[in-house]
């Protein structure tokens, strides 16, 4: 696709209230829009999450590698993929979005409505998800770490707003308090999922999950760093245990797989690259999509690729909610238009592509 012009907006969204996670506090996110403009003034939307937090790229690195593909007189995917454009991870994942949404929105200007349809996912989709009524996607309620008392009313806070699946963050003091008292406001028939961060050793994770056992568990995420100290955990505990920072590509997928490291994994976007490495990964195992604390256009992709799974032959693999509900932690946004929670359901706009529509204005509001 040949391109008149590339912009990348660097910018950030307040929390509500401080992100706490065992891999650290923070007070907004910080990302970078893409956007791809084609000849006839067409927009298709990405969006940068970096994952610095995690040793990733740093937002100043992500946005030197989106400016860079003004260099490239036509972008695909073969462009973008390998080190042609020595991109990272996000760099990656918001160029890749950016293009199916542009091919999308060119393709309905153009009046062809049925490959706007397909070209709005990617690769392995339905055609017919971009419908007047896009499938709502079910999600999980998020809560960050803090004193037990604090995060069981935050978690009945989401439950009156009609969540039924609930992800702690661990790792960083007491967590058996707080999941038990997360248990015991929200009753017996909740869901509650435990996120670490790899913040736990072998030993530690053992112990902690033998004492979470009788609260009942859904599913551990990445309680340990490597996925043979995973794969030695899981012997240990009837607890499933979910990957995260230690799967970022099908390679990994399928390592995890020969090791029996993991039931399930989350997968991030901006940590695999993208919506087709996405799908690769959920070829390999059970995947439930998650935020990075992503920004409206990110969520929207990621709600995509969720209604492609849900979409798929292997049904039976999705009985577990999605981590996309994070648009509630922020304390505003840069879209007009976007992903729309209804209780514990998440609604993609309507229209080709993403759907999602910037409002300039908090746009220049938000701009670092």
């Amino acid at each position: 696709m040949r391109l008149a012009s590339v912009e990348v907006i660097p910018y950030a969204l307040p929390f509500r209230a401080p992100y706490v996670t065992a891999r650290g506090t923070l007070q907004r996110r910080q990302m970078a829009l893409l956007r791809l403009r084609d000849e006839e003034g067409t927009v298709g939307l990405g969006e940068a999450v970096p994952l610095s937090l995690r040793g990733g790229a740093s937002l100043v690195e992500v946005v030197r590698e989106l400016e860079a593909l003004t260099e490239l007189r036509r972008l695909d995917e073969s462009a973008l993929a390998g080190d042609v454009a020595a991109l990272s991870a996000p760099a990656r994942c918001a160029a890749l979005t950016a293009l199916l949404d542009l091919r999308s929105r060119a393709a309905a200007r153009s009046g062809v409505a049925a490959e706007a349809r397909r070209s709005s996912l990617p690769p392995g989709g339905r055609d017919d998800l971009r419908s007047e009524e896009p499938a709502a996607v079910i999600c999980n309620a998020t809560l960050v770490a803090g004193e037990p008392a604090t995060v069981a009313a935050e978690a009945l806070r989401w439950a009156e707003d009609g969540f039924s699946t609930f992800k702690l963050k661990l790792g960083t003091g007491d967590d058996a308090g707080q999941v038990r008292a997360a248990r015991e406001a929200l009753g017996p028939a909740a869901r509650i999922r435990i996120d670490v961060n790899a913040a736990w050793g072998l030993e530690e994770a053992k112990r902690a999950l033998a004492a979470l056992e009788p609260l009942g568990i859904e599913l551990a995420e990445q309680p340990v760093s490597s996925l043979d100290e995973m794969a030695a955990l899981a012997a240990s505990t009837s607890i499933p245990l979910a990957a995260d920072e230690s799967v970022t590509s099908a390679d990994d997928a399928e390592r995890a797989v020969d090791a029996g490291a993991c039931a399930y994994t989350g997968v991030k976007l901006a940590k695999v690259g993208g919506p087709e490495e996405a799908l690769a990964i959920a070829d390999l195992l059970p995947t439930y999509l998650s935020s990075a604390l992503d920004g409206p256009v990110g969520i929207a992709a990621a709600a995509q690729v969720a209604q492609t799974l849900a979409a798929g032959e292997r049904p039976e693999r999705l009985e577990l909610a999605h981590g996309l509900a994070t648009q509630r932690l922020f304390a505003s946004t840069i879209a007009s238009v976007e992903c729309e929670l209804r209780g514990d359901r998440l609604h993609p706009p309507p229209g080709p592509g993403l759907g999602v529509e910037i409002d300039e204005e908090a746009l220049r509001a938000h701009r670092l």
